[in-house]
């Protein structure tokens, strides 16, 4: 009988670690990933296909049209391991299913991980950062390297979960409905983590006062400190955020009216 031919762990990680770091290195507009998937596919490809023309089967499989988030799409690559690796074992399994499975998933898997990583994590450790460096702490140049660490380190469990369950595992999360728990958990972390930063690194006083008598004098910050602390910076931020909730706003002109507001606000004695 046939020795099976099964992948390690290593090779499975060997795979993701190799797509991560190449996936968005030769995109172009009729493959985008394809050709980083394909390529950090062939270590793993040339152990289950040692036959020349099954290899080149495999090869055009996996260099058609590939684009989703490359840290939760890491499922992808873990159940497209283990597809390869039956098939590769006489499993009757068509190409088509295993295309279909790309082309199937990497849309989902695409908006549930930048709706994670780039629209809460990244603006939380971003924020952080900026923030730490703006009070000269050192620290804000190592914070942001989080980012990429904790996508390195889900991405690697996804693969390696995607793998395990093979094409079973893509049902499991998104029938358990831990991912929306997750993404509304993440969202209301960011929420409380933009607050506080909003509150700290958005810097805004008013220096107007008023006489009113030999020994009275009306001072405009304390009055609006005595009714909320930072309530000038409050309003700023909702400010700006009511604005870019418009349609068709362009941040270049909005950053430069807040800078122009800013320099004529203190020249003309109001910040």
């Amino acid at each position: 009988m046939e020795e099976r031919k099964t992948l390690t762990k290593k090779d499975v990680r060997k795979h993701y670690w190799y797509y991560f770091l190449i996936s968005e290195v030769a995109i172009s507009y009729e493959r985008l990933q394809s050709l980083g998937y394909c390529t950090a596919l062939i270590p793993a490809l040339k152990k289950l296909y040692p036959d020349k023309e099954d290899m080149k089967s495999a090869l055009r499989r996996h260099l058609v049209f590939f684009n989703t988030e490359a840290v939760w799409g890491g499922v992808i690559n873990g159940v497209t391991l283990a597809l390869e690796e039956q098939k590769a074992n006489g499993e009757d399994i068509p190409d088509e299913a295993i295309t279909g499975m790309k082309t199937g998933l990497m849309g989902p898997l695409a908006g549930i991980g930048d709706s994670i990583d780039w629209a809460t994590l990244k603006p939380i450790i971003f924020g952080l950062s900026a923030a730490l460096s703006a009070q000269g702490s050192v620290l804000g140049a190592f914070v942001i390297l989080l980012f990429p660490l904790l996508q390195f380190i889900i991405g690697t469990f996804l693969c390696d979960y995607g793998y395990k369950l093979g094409k079973e595992s893509i049902r499991n999360i998104l029938s358990s409905g831990w991912i929306n728990e997750l993404i509304v958990g993440a969202g209301t972390l960011g929420l409380f983590m933009m607050g506080c930063l909003s509150s700290t690194y958005v810097n805004l006083t008013t220096p107007i006062k008023f006489s009113l008598g030999a020994d009275n004098t009306f001072v405009l910050q304390e009055m609006l400190d005595s009714i909320l602390p930072g309530l000038l910076p409050l309003a700023v931020t909702f400010g700006i955020y009511w604005w870019l909730s418009k349609k068709n706003q362009n941040f270049t002109v909005i950053m430069l009216l807040i800078l122009a507001l800013a320099i004529g606000g203190s020249i003309i004695g109001i910040f």
